[in-house]
């Protein structure tokens, strides 16, 4: 009697292999158009997205390609790759190229010990402490017109700077430090507006670690650099490489500065490559070369940025399997 009420088996077997692979792909194409659904009201800002970045980048590689000079409007024809080999035998690019390294690791490896120095201090309880915040973030909420100026005008000019001023009250000669040091002098100027946002990094990274684990450290008997070293350091990894990578992004596309304080003299001696850029663009309208540099400028910009994207997951990895 069992036997002959039980359905088939291989009836049975039919059914069952079928039916849930039906309801799976019916609950993928659900899930799929759900996650369309949400993603829809995004969709407007992420075209307009593409159009204003995108589609300038794409006409810069196509100008690249080029010989367009606008003195010249009848010359212009298809070079292929012939920019940007001219590139390498251009003596200013790579003059431009490598005080654009000095300008942006210099600023950002001085800001970074500066803001961290300065984080430790605001991480401890002093009468005032919330003056002195404010009044150290103030230059990065200054324009970067307004601080080149600054520091053109009234720190570094010859005959009335305040730091000729200093110097002179010690007997030192005064110095034109924009003529003499222009590269001193902009990462000076850089250094100023730059430390407070590597500072207010940091400082969000101090007041984040677990009090419990320090307190810990000082009933084991740790001094304060032990503590620093052992504790505190680990912990600001993550923080220092995003303050590193973010002001590294910033500075090197740094224009104001050398702008308005050197214009990329004496010479070619202070000029990075967005000043270039702009020299070979609009003084000597010489669109081709310059979207060539453009192109270049990004496409190192962007492997600067994997990489050290690629360091920072690499910590937050490390930091919660820890």
């Amino acid at each position: 009697m069992t036997t002959t009420q039980n359905p088939p088996t291989a009836v049975t077997g039919d059914t069952r292999t079928t039916k849930p692979a039906s309801q799976q792909k019916s609950q993928q194409k659900a899930d799929r158009a759900d996650a369309w659904r949400r993603r829809a009201p995004l969709m407007p800002a992420l075209i307009f997205v593409i159009i204003v970045t995108q589609v300038p980048f794409l006409l810069t590689i196509w100008y690249s390609l080029r010989s367009r000079n606008l003195l010249r409007p009848e010359g212009e024809q298809f070079v292929g790759l012939s920019n940007y080999g001219d590139l390498f035998l251009d003596s200013t690019f790579r003059q431009a190229a490598l005080n654009s390294v000095l300008i942006t690791f210099g600023c950002v490896f001085i800001a970074m010990l500066l803001g961290l120095g300065l984080a430790l201090l605001l991480d401890r309880k002093f009468f005032g402490r919330g003056i002195v915040r404010t009044l150290l973030i103030t230059p990065f909420l200054i324009m970067p017109v307004a601080g080149a100026l600054l520091w053109s005008i009234s720190m570094f000019n010859p005959t009335y700077g305040l730091v000729n001023w200093l110097i002179g009250l010690v007997g030192i000669s005064p110095v034109d430090w924009t003529s003499e040091y222009p590269m001193t002098s902009v990462i000076v100027a850089l250094v100023w507006q730059w430390t407070p946002f590597m500072m207010l990094l940091l400082l969000a990274g101090l007041q984040s670690q677990a009090r419990d684990a320090l307190e810990a450290a000082s009933v084991d008997g740790a001094s304060a650099w032990q503590t620093f070293r052992y504790i505190t350091l680990p912990h600001l990894r993550f923080y220092l490489e995003l303050s590193v990578l973010l002001g590294a992004i910033y500075v090197v596309n740094t224009f104001d500065h050398i702008y308005l304080m050197t214009a990329g003299g004496p010479g070619t001696a202070s000029a990075n490559l967005p000043f270039y850029i702009y020299q070979r663009a609009f003084l000597g309208f010489d669109i081709g070369q310059s979207a060539a540099m453009g192109v270049v400028t990004v496409i190192a910009t962007i492997a600067l940025a994997l990489l050290a994207l690629r360091l920072i997951f690499t910590s937050i990895n490390a930091k919660e399997q820890s």
